[in-house]
């Protein structure tokens, strides 16, 4: 810095002007005095001319006292303001002098300390917020006044990329935006625009892409004026399609149940009545209510062990078992019922062996389902034909089972729904007497599930319908 720009510089001009004047001015009327009234005047002017000198050295000695113990504390208290400035909370003042620039110090000490604890509370909160929000589950976005994002957490910035490609809607106005950044999605632009305008929360469920998000959107204020939003979303996908299947289970089993009891009750009170004019007729209103009685019988062990399945509390017994041996025990126990429906039962397996880990009593269990299915669905005259062979798969071997019939089919677009619980491919359908539960299927599907196979279907209207499942095969095994 330029000396004479200092305080210290200042001062020491204005002292020497000062002086300077006093000593033209002294010595315009001293002067010709000194040569009127003293005889010796050049030793008169002598000592003006020290007492001059010793004023200029007594003034810059002056000059450097002030520089010392002013001008450098001032400076490092600039410095140390400088530091502070860039970052530097740490920095600390060394001075210890009893005066004002002392008190000066001891006081930007206080203001750096406090300062540093305030920026280290500061971003410690800021790492808490992010720690917070980087291990929520929901997705959190924060929105300014304008729309724009400004503060995610990483189930934000996926649902960000998701949404980002969303084309707006025909008519759509959304705000022009002159920045830069991420802006609102387009999904929850409405309730931003609500919570704007009314300036309270906002909740809702979003439908996008075939998914249900819960959406609660809450202004932030900032002296009486809401400054911008966040929204808290969570996937609820899961529970809205749980709560859809529970609401379907109840209406499905009131109606499965409904039928049987209304004819159980129907028939005891024609007993009760006495309208059966005969013990045949009264045999067979009774036969009638036990049929009945059996179905309701198989719906509910069906609702338990499928409600079973599904909590993971089945236990499943393991073992090496043979699969041949399997199939011709089930073949052998519906070739009554295929010669009772006119139905020809063939039985196809490849040479070799066909051993497998598995529960035998689920595999019968499996069998029996999709055979009954199959016979229930196949005219007289028909066909159903059980295959089984060891390919090879991504994992290893693996044993590929079909149950194929040549009954009525399953129309395309119910495909996707037979291994859910109730469901009926023909609408217009009524079971029989010997009608199945609409479980079955459900059950099947939550064995093969718990052997780590797969199951699924194929089927042609008027041609008949062919399921299909796939079992790993020990990769130790004899074949």
């Amino acid at each position: 810095m330029n000396f004479w720009r200092t305080l210290v510089g200042k001062l020491w001009i204005t002292i020497i002007c000062l002086v300077a004047c006093v000593l033209m001015l002294m010595g315009l009327f001293l002067l010709p005095y000194i040569d009127t009234n003293f005889t010796n005047s050049g030793a008169v002017k002598r000592l003006f001319v020290i007492v001059s000198m010793i004023g200029f050295s007594l003034t810059t000695f002056f000059a450097l006292f002030l520089f010392t113990k002013i001008t450098q504390p001032m400076q490092q208290l600039i410095q140390a303001a400088d530091s502070v400035r860039k970052g530097k909370y740490d920095t600390r003042l060394s001075l210890r002098t009893s005066d004002e620039i002392g008190e000066l110090a001891i006081t930007f000490n206080h203001m750096a300390e406090e300062l540093e604890n305030t920026i280290r509370s500061l971003k410690h909160e800021k790492e808490h917020l992010s720690s917070v929000l980087r291990s929520m589950n929901d997705a959190v976005i924060t929105l300014d006044r304008e729309g724009y994002v400004i503060l995610t957490n990483p189930p934000g910035d996926r649902i960000l990329q998701m949404w980002g490609d969303l084309t707006e809607e025909e008519g759509e106005d959304r705000p022009v935006l002159t920045g830069e950044g991420q802006v609102v999605p387009q999904p929850l632009l409405p309730m931003f625009r609500r919570l704007l305008n009314q300036e309270n929360d906002q909740k809702m469920n979003v439908h996008v892409m075939k998914g249900v998000w819960s959406v609660h959107m809450a202004p932030l204020s900032s002296d009486g004026e809401v400054r911008g939003a966040v929204a808290v979303l969570r996937d609820v996908t899961e529970e809205v399609s749980l709560e859809k299947m529970r609401r379907d289970f109840v209406a499905n089993v009131s109606h499965e149940i409904r039928t049987p009891l209304s004819m159980m009750q129907g028939y005891s009170e024609a007993l009760l009545d006495g309208m059966a004019s005969s013990p045949e007729e009264s045999a067979e209103l009774a036969q009638v209510i036990h049929d009945e009685s059996l179905r309701m019988g198989r719906l509910v062990r069906d609702l338990l062990d499928l409600a079973r399945m599904e909590a993971g509390h089945t236990d499943m017994v393991m073992r090496q078992i043979d699969f041949r041996e399997l199939a011709e025990r089930v073949d052998r126990k519906f070739q009554v019922r295929a010669k009772e429906n006119g139905v020809e039962l063939a039985l196809e397996l490849s040479e070799g062996g066909l051993k497998l880990q598995a529960d035998e009593d689920r595999l019968e269990q499996v069998l029996t389902n999709l055979l009954d299915n199959a016979f229930r669905h196949t005219p007289e005259g028909g066909k159903v034909a059980v295959t089984a062979r060891i390919e090879p798969g991504a994992q290893g071997k693996q044993l590929h089972v079909s149950v194929a019939d040549t009954g009525v089919g399953i129309p395309s677009d119910d495909l996707r729904f037979i291994f859910d619980r109730f469901y009926k491919a023909d609408k217009a359908r009524v079971r029989g007497e010997n009608g199945g539960t609409g479980l079955g299927l459900s059950i099947v599907k939550n064995i093969i599930d718990a052997h780590h196979g797969s199951i699924w279907a194929d089927s042609e209207i008027g041609k008949g319908t062919a399921f299909h499942f796939l079992l790993p095969v020990e990769s130790g095994q004899t074949t």
